[in-house]
């Protein structure tokens, strides 16, 4: 019998699945990774979640596998990690409705909230500086805001990406929305890496656990 998330996801996962090479898993060793963004910008510093993600996808051998599933209005990418299953996903709402995209992923893979990663930018960290976060407040976050809101959960993990904050107050708006600077942009490369690494290195162990928990 299957999961009732493969029920619900029907024909679009089951060829998904056919073409990432994936079987279905038992629950509890399927992840689901957001990266949270504006969908047309992706070389802004609020879009820093997506450029995790398309490292992501090319370290998982699935960054031509992007597909569009209009039904949770994201770009859904599927990989195999050892025994378990990531969803990579992309959400083509604007930040302050990622949540509605990354909510609806999870209801049709049949994904509690703990199996929910956001990886996302974080003003209050330099540029350079990652850290993992295990639930609790969105701190301001308004991508974080939403999922936490439409999922009803503050439970998911998340990877929080340095951005760094301008001087000014007047200046964040600006500076979130704006293109990282030539000289951020040699910063990035190994940025990404370190934030892949540390995602999978979660992840690996979270699923040779007992449980599903963090």
């Amino acid at each position: 019998m299957q999961p009732p998330g493969l029920l619900r996801a029907g024909p679009w996962l089951s060829w998904a699945m056919s073409r990432c090479g994936l079987e279905p898993r038992p629950p509890g060793k399927r992840w689901l990774v957001a990266g949270l963004g504006n969908p047309g910008m992706p070389r802004t510093r609020h879009s820093v979640g997506m450029a995790v993600l398309g490292q992501l996808a090319r370290r998982l051998g699935v960054a031509e596998s992007w597909a569009r599933d209009r039904r949770c209005a994201a770009d859904l990418a599927l990989a195999s990690l050892g025994d378990a299953q990531l969803v990579l996903l992309r959400p083509r709402r604007l930040m302050n409705a990622n949540g509605r995209s990354v909510a609806r992923a999870a209801e049709l893979f049949g994904l509690t909230a703990e199996e929910v990663y956001l990886v996302h930018d974080e003003l209050d960290k330099p540029l350079g500086k990652l850290a993992l976060k295990l639930g609790g407040s969105a701190r301001g976050h308004n991508g974080v805001r939403s999922c936490i809101s439409c999922l009803n959960s503050n439970a998911m993990p998340r990877l929080r990406v340095g951005i760094g904050r301008p001087p000014h107050p007047d200046a964040v708006q600006a500076h979130v929305l704006g293109c990282f600077s030539p000289t951020e942009q040699e910063l990035l490369p190994p940025l990404l890496e370190r934030a892949a690494d540390l995602l999978l290195d979660h992840i690996r162990e979270r699923s040779r656990g007992p449980s599903s928990g963090p």
